[in-house]
């Protein structure tokens, strides 16, 4: 079976050049692309040198049209102004994105959605394996445990991380709302200050912290009478996060056009 081509949004960034580096210690995948936005002083650098690598041939090119005339897939830790102008011209092609960029509007996930029919996308707010492990354990116990047990959510990232509360941390609020059969929307709160009154049965709450060089730390609390229970995962490098986007874009590449998640790619959907 041919290797499948992948194009690397971002690819002058930390997390593009970690896929780059992931690419290249993974069978049954190549570098057939690699984007960064147009005006970039990166554009015309070789991808491999960049990543820290011997040079691959690839150079950073701000033309996504150009690139995916001959590629299987895209994969795509950008921002969101990038990410939806990459889901129209994947969904053109009829190639796997895979996305795992965070910050996404309500309206920005409808935009992908509709593209679902045409394209392959896999969209999650965290590619670790651990962390969608992580986030099927919290679903079950959310709805195992009732409303005598308060959800709370603490990430911590490093000080440069521009959007808050991380995808993660809404990845894993979203699993504890299905768990409880509840609306995340109506029953999030993401800051306290002040006299704030007492805590709201039924709430899901968010804590965020930012400092040094942390990859992602996230713990879900679930705080009962007397006792707790904290479901807890730390990220010690972004490898692991280059590593569940590969596995995901390999997992889609035959599969027909649709919208995905990490739970799909792992079999953890009906968990």
């Amino acid at each position: 079976m041919a290797d499948m081509r992948l194009i690397i949004a971002g690819a002058g960034g930390r997390m593009g050049r970690a896929l780059v580096r992931a690419i290249s210690e993974t069978p049954g995948v190549v570098l057939a692309g690699a984007l960064e936005a147009p005006g970039s002083e990166l554009i015309g650098k070789d991808a491999g040198v960049l990543a820290g690598l011997p040079p691959c041939g690839v150079v950073l090119s701000g033309d996504l049209w150009a690139l995916s005339a001959n590629a299987d897939g895209i994969i795509d830790f950008t921002v969101p102004a990038a990410t939806i102008a990459n889901v129209a011209i994947a969904a053109e092609r009829g190639i796997v994105h895979v996305i795992g960029t965070t910050g996404l509007s309500a309206s920005d996930d409808a935009v992908i959605r509709s593209v679902s029919k045409q394209a392959k996308v896999v969209q999650s707010g965290n590619m670790s394996l651990g962390v969608n492990l992580l986030a099927a354990l919290v679903r079950r116990v959310a709805k195992a445990l009732d409303d005598d047990f308060d959800i709370e959510i603490v990430e911590m990232h490093h000080r440069a991380k521009v959007d808050a509360p991380s995808g993660t941390a809404f990845l894993l609020g979203r699993a504890a709302a299905e768990g409880r059969g509840i609306d995340l929307s109506q029953h999030s709160v993401r800051s306290r200050d002040g006299h704030t009154g007492p805590r709201r049965t039924g709430d899901i709450g968010f804590a965020t912290l930012r400092g040094g060089t942390a990859t992602g730390d996230h713990s879900v609390i679930f705080a009962g009478p007397y006792e707790r229970i904290e479901l807890t995962h730390r990220s010690e490098d972004r490898m692991i996060f280059a590593r569940g986007a590969l596995k995901a874009a390999l997992w889609a590449k035959d599969k027909p056009p649709g919208f995905y998640s990490m739970a799909d790619v792992l079999g953890l959907s009906d968990f």
